[in-house]
Protein backbone atom coordinates (compact mmCIF):
# COMPACT_ATOMS: atom_id res chain seq x y z
CA UNK A 1 0.00 0.00 0.00
CA UNK A 2 1.39 3.59 -0.93
CA UNK A 3 0.65 6.04 1.74
CA UNK A 4 0.13 9.30 1.36
CA UNK A 5 3.06 11.33 2.58
CA UNK A 6 4.25 15.05 2.76
CA UNK A 7 8.63 15.56 2.55
CA UNK A 8 10.44 17.78 4.53
CA UNK A 9 13.83 18.98 5.34
CA UNK A 10 17.38 17.79 5.07
CA UNK A 11 19.34 15.10 6.96
CA UNK A 12 19.27 11.86 8.69
CA UNK A 13 15.44 11.07 8.02
CA UNK A 14 12.47 10.60 10.71
CA UNK A 15 9.27 9.32 10.05
CA UNK A 16 5.79 10.97 12.23
CA UNK A 17 2.62 8.51 12.10
CA UNK A 18 -0.49 10.08 13.52
CA UNK A 19 -3.10 7.87 16.34
CA UNK A 20 -6.19 7.26 15.51
CA UNK A 21 -9.18 9.90 13.71
CA UNK A 22 -5.82 11.95 12.87
CA UNK A 23 -3.52 12.25 9.41
CA UNK A 24 -0.41 13.93 9.06
CA UNK A 25 -0.87 17.59 9.94
CA UNK A 26 -1.14 16.15 13.71
CA UNK A 27 2.50 16.58 14.20
CA UNK A 28 2.71 19.90 12.40
CA UNK A 29 4.56 21.34 15.02
CA UNK A 30 7.00 18.27 15.59
CA UNK A 31 7.55 18.36 12.07
CA UNK A 32 8.80 22.13 11.20
CA UNK A 33 11.14 22.05 14.21
CA UNK A 34 12.53 18.44 13.07
CA UNK A 35 13.09 19.92 9.66
CA UNK A 36 15.72 22.22 10.75
CA UNK A 37 18.26 19.47 10.70
CA UNK A 38 16.52 16.37 9.53
CA UNK A 39 14.41 14.75 6.68
CA UNK A 40 11.18 14.98 7.85
CA UNK A 41 8.56 12.40 6.22
CA UNK A 42 4.82 12.81 7.77
CA UNK A 43 2.13 10.00 6.69
CA UNK A 44 -1.03 9.22 6.60
CA UNK A 45 -1.20 5.96 7.99
CA UNK A 46 -4.43 3.72 5.91
CA UNK A 47 -7.76 4.50 6.43
CA UNK A 48 -6.48 8.05 7.37
CA UNK A 49 -6.41 11.45 5.37
CA UNK A 50 -5.50 10.94 1.72
CA UNK A 51 -4.00 7.17 2.07
CA UNK A 52 -5.77 4.09 0.30
CA UNK A 53 -8.30 2.28 1.86
CA UNK A 54 -8.38 -1.39 3.44
CA UNK A 55 -10.25 -3.79 4.83
CA UNK A 56 -7.39 -4.57 7.09
CA UNK A 57 -6.48 -2.79 9.93
CA UNK A 58 -3.28 -5.09 12.06
CA UNK A 59 -0.59 -3.55 13.42
CA UNK A 60 1.99 -6.05 10.96
CA UNK A 61 -0.17 -4.55 8.26
CA UNK A 62 0.36 -1.23 9.42
CA UNK A 63 4.20 -1.57 9.77
CA UNK A 64 4.54 -3.22 6.92
CA UNK A 65 3.22 -0.12 5.05
CA UNK A 66 5.66 1.89 6.98
CA UNK A 67 8.93 0.05 6.16
CA UNK A 68 7.42 -0.32 2.67
CA UNK A 69 7.30 3.87 2.03
CA UNK A 70 10.41 4.12 3.92
CA UNK A 71 12.11 1.43 1.33
CA UNK A 72 10.54 2.81 -1.57
CA UNK A 73 11.96 6.34 -0.47
CA UNK A 74 15.33 5.27 -0.05
CA UNK A 75 15.47 5.94 3.50
CA UNK A 76 18.42 4.65 5.15
CA UNK A 77 17.67 3.96 8.95
CA UNK A 78 15.12 6.46 9.70
CA UNK A 79 14.02 7.55 13.05
CA UNK A 80 9.94 6.57 13.75
CA UNK A 81 8.20 8.89 15.93
CA UNK A 82 4.46 7.96 16.20
CA UNK A 83 1.45 8.77 18.68
CA UNK A 84 -1.15 6.69 20.07
CA UNK A 85 -2.14 4.12 17.80
CA UNK A 86 0.71 5.63 15.84
CA UNK A 87 3.25 4.81 18.48
CA UNK A 88 2.08 1.39 18.25
CA UNK A 89 2.50 1.26 14.36
CA UNK A 90 5.94 2.62 14.95
CA UNK A 91 6.67 -0.07 17.44
CA UNK A 92 5.80 -2.58 15.43
CA UNK A 93 7.52 -1.55 12.64
CA UNK A 94 11.33 -1.54 14.94
CA UNK A 95 9.61 -5.19 16.08
CA UNK A 96 9.41 -6.64 12.23
CA UNK A 97 12.68 -4.68 11.36
CA UNK A 98 15.45 -3.57 13.52
CA UNK A 99 18.26 -3.13 11.26
CA UNK A 100 16.09 -0.80 9.28
CA UNK A 101 15.11 1.28 12.56
CA UNK A 102 17.58 3.83 13.72
CA UNK A 103 15.86 4.89 16.94
CA UNK A 104 12.25 5.12 17.87
CA UNK A 105 10.04 7.41 20.19
CA UNK A 106 6.47 6.81 21.67
CA UNK A 107 3.91 8.97 22.50
CA UNK A 108 1.93 8.47 25.04
CA UNK A 109 1.04 4.84 24.46
CA UNK A 110 2.14 1.02 25.98
CA UNK A 111 3.20 -1.88 24.27
CA UNK A 112 0.06 -3.38 25.86
CA UNK A 113 -3.48 -4.45 24.88
CA UNK A 114 -6.27 -2.17 26.28
CA UNK A 115 -9.59 -3.78 27.36
CA UNK A 116 -11.12 -0.56 28.26
CA UNK A 117 -13.44 0.70 25.43
CA UNK A 118 -12.50 4.53 25.14
CA UNK A 119 -14.04 5.81 22.44
CA UNK A 120 -17.52 4.24 22.38
CA UNK A 121 -19.44 7.83 22.19
CA UNK A 122 -17.06 9.55 19.63
CA UNK A 123 -18.06 6.30 17.07
CA UNK A 124 -21.42 6.97 17.67
CA UNK A 125 -21.44 10.56 17.14
CA UNK A 126 -19.22 9.93 14.06
CA UNK A 127 -21.24 7.30 13.02
CA UNK A 128 -24.59 9.96 13.46
CA UNK A 129 -23.06 12.41 11.28
CA UNK A 130 -23.00 10.29 8.48
CA UNK A 131 -26.47 9.15 9.03
CA UNK A 132 -27.82 13.23 8.98
CA UNK A 133 -26.00 13.79 6.47
CA UNK A 134 -24.53 17.05 7.47
CA UNK A 135 -23.68 19.72 4.91
CA UNK A 136 -21.34 21.79 6.91
CA UNK A 137 -18.85 21.77 9.68
CA UNK A 138 -21.16 23.67 12.00
CA UNK A 139 -24.38 20.94 11.54
CA UNK A 140 -21.45 18.11 11.75
CA UNK A 141 -20.07 20.00 15.54
CA UNK A 142 -23.80 20.08 16.71
CA UNK A 143 -24.73 16.60 15.88
CA UNK A 144 -20.94 15.55 17.13
CA UNK A 145 -21.68 17.25 20.25
CA UNK A 146 -25.06 15.26 21.29
CA UNK A 147 -21.97 12.04 21.96
CA UNK A 148 -19.29 14.40 22.30
CA UNK A 149 -18.78 16.89 24.88
CA UNK A 150 -15.13 18.59 24.78
CA UNK A 151 -14.94 20.99 22.27
CA UNK A 152 -11.20 20.17 21.70
CA UNK A 153 -12.02 16.38 20.56
CA UNK A 154 -15.18 17.71 18.69
CA UNK A 155 -12.59 19.84 16.68
CA UNK A 156 -9.89 17.47 15.97
CA UNK A 157 -12.09 15.14 15.17
CA UNK A 158 -13.87 18.02 12.44
CA UNK A 159 -10.79 18.59 10.89
CA UNK A 160 -11.23 15.09 8.89
CA UNK A 161 -14.69 15.98 7.94
CA UNK A 162 -15.32 16.96 4.24
CA UNK A 163 -18.82 17.48 3.59
CA UNK A 164 -18.65 17.98 -0.17
CA UNK A 165 -17.28 14.42 -0.26
CA UNK A 166 -19.62 10.90 -0.87
CA UNK A 167 -17.62 9.69 2.39
CA UNK A 168 -18.10 12.50 5.03
CA UNK A 169 -15.17 11.84 7.14
CA UNK A 170 -11.16 11.40 5.69
CA UNK A 171 -10.70 7.94 8.13
CA UNK A 172 -12.95 4.73 7.06
CA UNK A 173 -15.44 4.84 9.97
CA UNK A 174 -16.98 1.31 9.22
CA UNK A 175 -13.20 -0.47 9.29
CA UNK A 176 -12.06 1.55 12.11
CA UNK A 177 -15.32 0.32 13.87
CA UNK A 178 -14.83 -2.69 13.01
CA UNK A 179 -11.57 -3.38 13.85
CA UNK A 180 -11.32 -0.76 16.92
CA UNK A 181 -10.37 -4.65 19.33
CA UNK A 182 -7.32 -4.98 17.27
CA UNK A 183 -6.63 -1.11 17.41
CA UNK A 184 -6.85 -1.40 21.30
CA UNK A 185 -5.08 -4.64 21.43
CA UNK A 186 -1.52 -5.39 20.89
CA UNK A 187 -0.31 -9.06 19.36
CA UNK A 188 3.75 -8.43 20.97
CA UNK A 189 6.70 -8.86 19.04
CA UNK A 190 8.48 -10.93 17.40
CA UNK A 191 11.45 -9.97 19.53
CA UNK A 192 12.67 -7.40 21.24
CA UNK A 193 13.45 -4.09 19.47
CA UNK A 194 17.34 -3.20 21.03
CA UNK A 195 17.29 0.48 19.61
CA UNK A 196 17.77 3.53 21.40
CA UNK A 197 14.19 4.27 22.42
CA UNK A 198 11.98 7.11 24.16
CA UNK A 199 8.51 6.99 25.74
CA UNK A 200 6.73 10.28 26.25
CA UNK A 201 4.02 10.24 28.69
CA UNK A 202 1.57 13.39 29.62
CA UNK A 203 1.17 13.75 33.57
CA UNK A 204 -2.76 13.32 33.02
CA UNK A 205 -2.80 10.56 31.18
CA UNK A 206 -3.98 6.48 31.83
CA UNK A 207 -2.52 5.03 28.48
CA UNK A 208 0.86 4.99 29.62
CA UNK A 209 1.45 3.55 33.18
CA UNK A 210 3.73 2.15 36.16
CA UNK A 211 1.96 -1.34 35.91
CA UNK A 212 3.66 -1.37 31.65
CA UNK A 213 7.00 -1.22 32.95
CA UNK A 214 7.84 -4.21 33.07
CA UNK A 215 5.77 -5.04 29.59
CA UNK A 216 8.06 -1.78 28.10
CA UNK A 217 10.88 -3.02 29.28
CA UNK A 218 10.59 -7.05 28.02
CA UNK A 219 10.03 -5.52 24.90
CA UNK A 220 12.03 -2.17 24.39
CA UNK A 221 15.06 -2.78 26.99
CA UNK A 222 17.09 0.41 26.11
CA UNK A 223 13.99 2.18 26.79
CA UNK A 224 14.11 5.97 28.30
CA UNK A 225 10.64 7.68 29.73
CA UNK A 226 9.96 11.36 30.12
CA UNK A 227 6.57 12.70 31.41
CA UNK A 228 5.47 15.80 30.46
CA UNK A 229 3.39 17.64 33.53
CA UNK A 230 0.05 19.16 33.16
CA UNK A 231 -0.31 17.39 29.99
CA UNK A 232 -2.94 14.43 28.59
CA UNK A 233 -2.86 12.19 25.82
CA UNK A 234 -2.27 14.71 23.33
CA UNK A 235 0.31 16.07 24.68
CA UNK A 236 1.69 17.35 21.48
CA UNK A 237 -0.54 19.62 20.96
CA UNK A 238 -1.45 20.85 24.73
CA UNK A 239 2.31 21.24 25.29
CA UNK A 240 4.17 21.12 22.46
CA UNK A 241 7.40 23.00 23.06
CA UNK A 242 7.88 20.77 25.95
CA UNK A 243 7.11 17.46 23.75
CA UNK A 244 9.52 18.90 20.12
CA UNK A 245 12.19 19.94 22.71
CA UNK A 246 11.96 15.84 24.07
CA UNK A 247 12.26 14.60 20.58
CA UNK A 248 14.27 16.65 19.19
CA UNK A 249 17.36 16.33 22.10
CA UNK A 250 16.50 12.45 21.93
CA UNK A 251 16.89 11.93 18.43
CA UNK A 252 20.32 14.57 18.71
CA UNK A 253 21.63 12.52 21.15
CA UNK A 254 20.36 9.05 19.82
CA UNK A 255 22.36 9.86 16.35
Amino acid sequence: MQLNFRRQGQGRPVMLIHGLFGNLDNLNGLSRELAEGFEVIAVDVRNHGLSPRSERMDYEEMAGDILALAERLELEQPALVGHSMGGKIAMMAAGLAPDRVRTLVVADIAPVAYSQARHEAVFQGLLAVIEAGCRNRKEADEVLGRYVEPAGVRQFLLKSFVPDGAQPWRFNVPVLFAHYQAIMGWPGLPRPYQGPTLFIKGSESDYLLPEHQPQVLRQFPRAKARVIQGAGHWLHAEKPQMFNRLVLDFLTEAG
